[in-house]
């Protein structure tokens, strides 16, 4: 009996994820995360078989050089850039369940082109297609999911995107160096076939259908994400209040949105912290360590066996937006993003000296520190440059300006993804991988002082306020 109460009385926090009213909200976003899961481990897999693909081990019955390798690595960004157009454009018109099926299409195309590959140029198109899916999944999951979590949740539900990508990563790490190349993706394929049919069990979001004028519909949808049983009066008082504000805020738009909303104050802070946002998050080679892993780990001079040090890597990754989910609503998003910019840059200033050593001495003692050193460094930024990266990007700009200014930044987003993996792999080629990663440190280094001193709180924040 103690037992039961127990954990009736977990069950009735309103904080946590399986109470009653929180509890459709999270395991639809569960269910969503299958496509970034999906995208995930189609970006770990790959980062192996890049590596392979340059030596007699490749798996194919083709050459593959240097340059094509960093093509197919950096492809992703600008598959990314179309998928975040496709989305922002068609999100609002079509509503964001039918951009949720459109999904899955790429990335089914993706791993088809994988396993069918006769040229470098199936790798091309393929890698192209990945990042369309990714680049729609950052795009409207971030808006579904603010769309139907409550104020206390947002943060944790929102992260879950991060560490659902970053599971993926993992499990292709995993998948990559224990399965032969053409037997993973007659399996894999299945994933965005099971996250197509899970897509036929929920609902529009309450807020598109609101503004499409659709409010019997809206209701319907509000009570199942809120988890409300019907002829509640409590319920219809806070669905009408939602309805009011999205009306009025729909009408406000429509009479007064033009260029002035753009140029308010707000808004040009909000400008200036999502860039920082943005360049802390790439420049950082976040990113770029986790798609060129084992040729940093190489790059290091390490003796260590590559495929353990990767998993591990993986292994932390999740570790890191899992603590994200803990934290983010509990002591806020500012405190997240100094902890992790601050000990980024200094695990990547250790990491360039460590390889600048190696380049003239024999450091074979210590051959585990580039291992401890970038786990550090991946646990810090998944706890906030990438862990926290979309909630605080869609918290930051003004209500009016929202949608499209966080669809712009994303777009930015993808085209520096692009960027940062076509010139990593020459950086670390020319300058050196020290100087590559001291450069990298210089940049995440900056852009803590930035937030020490400019970045506001968005923790609480109400999507619906100005």
């Amino acid at each position: 009996m103690t037992f039961k109460l127990r954990l009736a009385s977990v069950f009735a926090n309103p904080n946590c994820l399986l109470g009653r009213r929180i509890r459709h909200q999270f395991l639809v976003t569960l269910l969503l995360n299958i496509a970034t899961f999906s995208h995930g481990l189609g970006v770990g897999w790959m980062s192996p078989v890049m590596r392979d693909l340059q030596t007699d081990e490749s798996p194919l019955d083709f050459p593959v050089l240097v340059s094509q390798v960093s093509w197919i690595g950096s492809l992703v960004g600008i598959g990314s850039v179309m998928g975040n157009l496709i989305a922002g454009l068609l999100m609002d018109r079509i509503g964001r369940k039918m951009v949720l099926f459109f999904i899955a299409i790429p990335y089914t195309t993706f791993w088809c082109l994988i396993y069918f590959v006769q040229s470098v140029e199936f790798l091309y198109i393929g890698r192209l297609m990945a990042g369309i899916t990714g680049g729609a999944c950052y795009v409207v999951l971030p808006t579904f999911i603010s769309e139907i979590a409550d104020t206390n949740v947002r943060g944790r539900l929102g992260s879950i995107i991060l560490l659902s990508v970053n599971t993926g990563v993992l499990a292709g790490y995993i998948v990559s160096t224990r399965v032969d190349y053409f037997t993973s993706p007659p399996f894999i394929i299945g994933l965005p076939v099971c996250y197509f049919i899970c897509n036929f069990l929920i609902p529009e979001t309450p807020h598109h259908l609101v503004r499409k004028g659709k409010f019997e519909a809206a209701k319907r949808s509000f009570m199942f994400y809120k988890n409300i049983r019907k002829n509640d009066i409590k319920a219809e008082d806070e669905f009408e209040e939602m309805k009011y504000l999205l009306i009025k805020e729909q009408t406000e738009k429509a009479k007064s949105f033009d260029y002035r909303d753009f140029i308010t104050r707000p808004a040009f802070k909000a400008y200036a912290s999502a860039a920082v946002l943005l360049i802390s998050n790439q420049f950082s080679a976040s990113f770029c360590v986790t798609t060129y892993l084992a040729d940093v780990f190489a790059a290091s001079h390490t003796t260590l066996n590559l495929g353990m040090c990767t998993i591990i890597i993986g292994v932390l990754q999740i570790v890191g937006n899992y603590v994200t989910t803990l934290l983010c609503d509990k002591y806020g998003r500012r405190i997240l993003m100094l902890t992790s910019t601050l000990g980024a840059s200094v695990c990547l200033t250790a990491f360039g000296t460590f390889t600048f050593f190696a380049e003239a001495a024999d450091l074979s003692s210590v051959d585990w520190l580039p291992l401890v050193i970038l786990s550090c460094f991946v646990f810090l930024c998944n706890i906030g440059l990438v862990g926290c990266l979309f909630v605080v990007l869609v918290e930051l700009f003004p209500a009016k300006i929202r949608s499209v200014s966080v669809s712009t930044f994303v777009v930015i987003l993808s085209s520096t993804v692009f960027l940062t993996l076509k010139i990593f792999p020459i950086c670390m080629a020319v300058w050196g991988t020290s100087v590559t990663m001291w450069s990298c440190s210089g940049i995440t280094f900056f852009s803590f002082l930035y937030f020490c001193f400019f970045l506001e709180e968005t923790n609480g924040k109400s999507l619906l306020a100005a």
